[in-house]
């Protein structure tokens, strides 16, 4: 999570997002930019996150239903 503020770009390249990555970085060169850019990378980062919990929990159920 820290990574996804204090480089939000390298955060989101990371991830798998190349072109918001790209992005971020050119917002994150200026001063008033890097703010959102910070705040993009951790809403990012959650979001990529909370995705991958929901995929875990699909599969779980989908493995307790074919044992049941």
């Amino acid at each position: 999570m820290l990574l996804a503020i204090l480089i939000p770009g390298l955060s989101m390249m990371l991830n798998g997002h190349f072109l918001k990555g790209i992005v971020c970085f050119i917002l994150q060169f200026t001063i008033l930019g890097w703010i959102p850019a910070a705040i993009w990378g951790v809403a990012s980062r959650s979001q990529d996150l909370a995705r991958k919990r929901h995929d875990e929990m699909l599969a779980t159920m989908q493995a307790g239903r074919r044992t049941a």
